[in-house]
C-alpha cells in the first residue's frame, strides 16, 4: 500500500549488547532471539515492535512493525520492549547499551558477524569491505522512513531531505569516543561512514544524495552505477541495490519511502522520537513553501551540502555556518551556529509538537548533543574506569527512558 507524505512513519533503533561487568560487547543476539522465540529466528514480531538481527552479532535492531501514524507514544512502546529485552538478558549478565558507538570496543579483535540467516550476504560484504572496522561493526543509528505516493511526492521529499541532512548531526551526534580516545569528531560514526565503502565509492557517494528527483533519474544516476560497480564482486547476484545504496538518505522504491540514515542513536527512545518529530516537522516546513520555493531547494548541489555536513560531523551543534545562501533558506541573515539554526526551526514548528517532545527538544537544544554531554561528563578523564562509569549511566538512561542530564 502506498502512503502520502507524512501520513505514516517507520522508525528503526539499533542497540548494542554488552556484559554488565566491564561493558564489553557481547555477541549473543542469536541467544536473545532464541530465548524470546523458543527457536532461532532473525525477526521477532512483538506486537507493534519488531526485533531483528544486524550485520554484527552484538547489535539488535528494534523497529516499528510496519508503518505507524502515531509518533506520540512510540518512545513508550520502544521503552517497554527495551525493558523486556533487558530482563531476558539478565541470565546472560548482559544489557542493552545506547549511543552510536562503543567507546572501548576494539573492532579488529572483537567483531563477530551474524552467522545465521543472510550470512551469505554478510560474508560477501566482509570479503569486499572487511567489516571489522568501526564503520561496520561499531555503529548504531536511528533510521526514519518517510513515505511518498508517486514521483511528484518523491521529488519534493528528496529535495527537502537533502537540504536538512547536513545539520542533523548537530542534533543527534552521540559518538565522540573510539577505543578509549576522543576522536576529535562529535559524530565519529558519520566520519567513518563516509569512507567505510571506499573500495566501491559509488555506493556512498558524497553521503548527501545527488540532485535526482524522479524514480527514472534515480535508477540511472544512482542505482545503475552501483550495480555496475558491484558486478565483479557479486558474481552470484545476491545483493540488492536498495541495500547497497549507502547514502545518508536512500530511496526505497520497493516500499515507496525515503530512509534517513545520518541520525546517531540517543540515550533513550524519548530522545530519539523527539528528534525524529523535530526533523519531520522541519521537513514539513521546508515543503510548505513558507521558507523557500521548491525549485530553489532542488538547485543545491551535493558538493555544497557535503561541505556543511562535513564540518557539522566534527563540531555538531557548535559548528559555525557561514554559507549565506544556506542560512537564507531558514530566514537567517548572519553567521550562526547549527544550534541556532535548529532553534529557529523549532520556533517555527513548536506549536505542532506535543509538550512531552517539546521538553526533550528544549533540553537537547539548551544542553547540547549527546556527544557534548558525554564529553562534559568525561571531563577530560579518558581512563577506562571513567568511560565505563559514564556509559553505565547511559545504560541506566536507556533502561529508564530518561535523558542524560548534565
Amino acid at each position: 500500500m502506498n502512503y502520502h507524505l507524512f501520513e505514516v512513519f517507520g522508525i528503526e533503533l539499533e542497540y548494542m549488547l554488552v556484559r554488565k561487568e566491564g561493558l564489553k560487547v557481547n555477541p549473543i543476539v542469536d541467544q536473545l532471539l532464541t530465548k524470546k522465540n523458543g527457536s532461532l529466528t532473525p525477526d521477532i514480531d512483538n506486537g507493534k515492535i519488531e526485533w531483528s538481527n544486524e550485520l554484527v552479532a552484538h547489535v539488535l535492531e528494534l523497529k516499528t512493525n510496519g508503518p505507524t501514524g502515531n509518533l506520540e507514544d512510540l518512545d513508550t512502546l520502544f521503552s517497554e520492549n527495551i525493558q523486556e529485552i533487558n530482563s531476558l538478558l539478565e541470565e546472560f549478565d548482559t544489557l542493552l547499551l545506547p549511543s552510536a558507538s562503543h567507546p572501548l570496543m576494539q573492532p579488529k579483535t572483537e567483531t563477530q558477524l551474524w552467522k545465521h540467516s543472510y550470512s551469505k550476504i554478510y560474508a560477501l560484504y566482509n570479503r569486499i569491505f572487511d567489516c571489522s572496522g568501526h564503520g561496520w561493526s561499531n555503529v548504531q543509528s536511528m533510521h526514519i522512513n518517510l513515505p511518498f505516493y508517486n514521483d511528484a511526492e518523491f521529488g519534493k521529499l528528496h529535495a527537502a531531505v537533502r537540504i536538512l541532512l547536513p545539520i542533523i548531526p548537530g542534533l543527534s551526534a552521540s559518538s565522540p569516543i573510539f577505543e578509549g580516545k576522543a576522536t576529535g569528531f562529535k559524530d565519529s560514526r558519520l566520519e567513518v561512514y563516509k569512507t567505510n565503502q571506499k573500495e566501491i565509492p559509488t555506493m556512498t557517494g558524497k553521503v548527501i544524495p545527488e540532485q535526482v528527483f524522479t524514480k527514472a533519474d534515480y535508477y540511472q544516476r544512482i542505482f545503475k552505477p552501483i550495480n555496475t560497480a558491484i558486478k565483479p564482486f557479486d558474481t552470484e547476484n545476491i545483493l540488492d541495490h536498495h541495500f547497497l545504496n549507502s547514502r545518508g538518505a536512500i530511496a526505497r522504491f520497493d516500499r515507496n519511502a525515503i530512509e534517513i540514515r545520518v541520525i546517531d542513536i540517543q540515550e533513550c527512545p524519548a530522545a530519539d522520537i523527539a528528534i525524529a518529530v523535530l526533523i519531520i516537522e522541519s521537513l514539513k516546513l521546508l515543503l510548505s513553501g513558507e521558507l523557500i520555493a521548491l525549485d530553489e531547494l532542488k538547485k543545491w548541489h551535493e558538493d555544497d551540502l557535503f561541505g556543511i555536513f562535513n564540518s557539522v560531523i566534527q563540531n555538531a551543534e557548535n559548528t559555525q555556518i557561514s554559507n549565506e545562501a544556506y542560512l537564507k533558506i531558514f530566514g537567517i541573515e548572519e553567521e550562526v551556529n547549527v544550534r541556532q539554526i535548529w532553534e529557529k526551526l523549532y520556533e517555527r514548528v513548536q506549536s505542532q509538537i506535543s509538550l512531552k517532545h517539546q521538553n526533550t527538544i528544549e533540553y537537547i537544544l539548551e544542553n547540547g548533543s549527546l556527544s557534548t554531554r558525554i564529553l562534559k561528563k568525561i571531563d577530560g578523564d579518558f581512563s577506562k574506569e571513567k568511560i565505563r562509569k559514564v556509559y553505565s549511566q547511559l545504560g541506566e538512561c536507556l533502561a529508564n527512558n530518561q535523558l542524560l542530564k548534565v
